[in-house]
């Protein structure tokens, strides 16, 4: 009876640590496939940030690159403009040249205003070639447009700014290229037709060819 009794208990005790095993095995693998799944998860998380990382330096690479390329089309464009604008600075040296272009001009300025009576503003250093074109000036516009020839009053208190280098002219102040601007009587209309304000509206109009032909049809 003994015996038997230590038998089964023996047997009972090796089926208690058989199932204890099994239990522990079981466990274990579930312990070890949680920490496995873990470290993927942690790896992938990783491997996500540092293509986060690769992508935002290739950006800002790509970024830094394309504000030095139109930096670059930015000083070549107006390099362009400022070799413009010391031509028409030029052109005051051309007495006969630039007497025809300011009659021209004040033919022009009439054309949108067409007031009976308007204001011309000039620089000082334009005045008696202004004086000397103006009744000219009149007549072309009157034929042209089949009106009466208007009545123009030189300003000579608003004048417009010197030309660069002139003796009134101090660095980092307003200038004035050439040109004139018209006014209507009572100063609500203004027509500024300087040689200055005409490279503005050019440049703006020709701004996208010019890209063109500097950068290249794909130039920004």
């Amino acid at each position: 009876m003994a015996r038997f009794i230590c038998q089964e208990t023996e047997e009972k005790a090796n089926e208690i640590a058989a199932s204890a095993e099994e239990e522990f095995n079981i466990e274990k693998l579930q312990i070890v496939e949680a920490e496995r799944k873990k470290i993927k998860q942690e790896y992938e998380r990783k491997g996500k940030q540092v293509e986060i990382r690769k992508k935002m330096r290739y950006s800002m690479q790509l970024n830094a690159s394309r504000i030095k390329v139109l930096q670059a089309q930015d000083e070549l464009v107006n390099s362009i403009k400022e070799t413009a604008r010391k031509e028409l600075q030029r052109l005051g040296n051309d007495k006969r040249g630039y007497k025809n272009l300011v009659k021209a001009l004040v033919v022009q300025s009439l054309a949108p205003l067409r007031e009976p009576s308007v204001i011309l503003r000039c620089r000082k250093v334009d005045r008696k070639l202004v004086e000397s074109i103006i009744n000219e000036a009149k007549r072309e516009y009157a034929e042209k447009f089949n009106v009466p020839p208007p009545k123009i009053a030189i300003d000579n208190v608003s004048l417009s700014p010197p030309p660069p280098g002139d003796a009134n002219y101090f660095a980092h102040q307003p200038y004035c290229s050439g040109g004139v601007v018209l006014a209507s009587e009572d100063g609500k209309i203004v027509f500024k037709n300087t040689l200055d304000a005409r490279l503005e509206v050019a440049f703006k109009q020709k701004l996208p060819a010019i890209r063109r032909r500097l950068v290249g049809e794909g130039g920004a």
